[in-house]
């Protein structure tokens, strides 16, 4: 059994046992998240809402938050002596899907 959930902008197809990065959530370490926003179930036959799938939800218990790798953004003009540089480090929270309820 699977599904296709969207966080942050992003869909991701999880099962359970899973752990996966999303954005990061304003859930807590160790608390339950439950993501209401479920696109498609597959439970021998597929279900896909219009966008969401009618009472499916996933839950997911939070193991932490963290902060990715830096990515450096440079930024360059030739001739000019223009250039400038820049780090990101973006912000996810890491869960373990629990439970499918379709």
């Amino acid at each position: 059994m699977y599904a296709i959930i969207a966080t942050g902008g992003k869909q991701y197809k999880v099962e359970e046992g899973d752990i996966i990065r999303v954005e990061k959530l304003t859930a807590e370490e160790g608390k339950e998240y439950t993501f209401d926003s479920v696109l498609a179930v597959n439970d021998g036959t597929l279900k896909v809402g219009t966008p969401n799938v009618e009472g499916a939800t996933v839950t997911a218990s939070v193991i932490g938050n963290g902060r990715a790798k830096k990515v450096v953004v440079y930024k360059y003009k030739r001739k000019s002596g223009y250039h400038k540089k820049n780090g990101h480090r973006q912000a996810y929270t890491e869960v373990k899907i629990e439970k499918i309820n379709a």
